[in-house]
């Protein structure tokens, strides 16, 4: 039975009140796999941005299996130390990991993160050798409008990322580079210049499902809806 993990920082973990992508990966999963799975993690809490803590459980729908290993502020940097652990708790086979913004943004270069990449797909593995992966890019944000410095350094890991993935990837433990979503636009696609709302929450799960569905014929193509 797959086993999915989602992996990430506060655009995956979410805040109280919201569906979160990984509401809509599951609800694609459900609709369109055609076979059991999990959603597994060690977290299963929203961010509070009243407490700044991940105490909440105020999901706009609270009747899906929530569990994750996302964090408000946290990085491949904070990760790669933890995903063993969860990887082998969790019994986790599928990981859908979006990382890479606030490591960026307040705590390592592009070389620097691309290394914590490196270690955190070395930690998984050794958890599980068989273990897949699915990365998606860094999602440009506000910030890149007004700091030329950080919109280059998330050029400069996005394609060292794409790196990483091709120098790992391997038949027993498959990596793949999920492509960013074309029409994503963080204007439009978010509450705040970073944080998806309804919008970019389907269309951050269309790009792991489109990846999933392209490379290894998983689920179906990805209909958002309407919300």
């Amino acid at each position: 039975m797959l086993r999915f993990m989602p992996v990430g920082d506060s655009m995956t973990i979410g805040s109280a009140g919201e569906h979160t992508w990984r509401y809509r990966m599951w609800q694609h999963l459900r609709d369109t796999y055609g076979g059991p799975f999990a959603v597994v993690g060690p977290r299963e809490t929203l961010h509070d941005k009243a407490t700044d803590a991940p105490t909440s459980y105020e999901y706009a729908d609270p009747d899906f299996p929530s569990a994750h290993l996302a964090g408000w502020g946290e990085g491949w940097l904070h990760m790669a130390p933890l995903i063993g652990e969860a990887v082998r708790t969790c019994r986790a086979n599928v990981l859908l990991v979006s990382l890479g913004l606030i490591d960026l943004g307040f705590y390592t270069n592009a070389e620097q993160t691309a290394e914590n990449a490196r270690d955190f797909i070395a930690a998984a593995r050794e958890a599980n050798p068989r273990v897949r992966m699915v990365v998606l890019p860094v999602l440009r944000n506000v910030r890149v409008e007004e700091d030329t410095d950080f919109a280059a350094q998330v050029t400069r890991f996005n394609e060292l990322l794409a790196k990483v993935v091709a120098d790992l990837d391997e038949p027993r433990s498959p990596l793949l580079l999920a492509s960013p979503p074309e029409s994503y636009d963080f204007t439009i696609d978010t509450y705040d210049g970073t944080h998806p709302n309804a919008s970019g929450e389907h269309k951050i799960a269309e790009a792991f499902a489109e990846a999933m569905y392209q490379a290894w014929g998983w689920g179906q193509t990805y209909e958002a809806g309407t919300d």
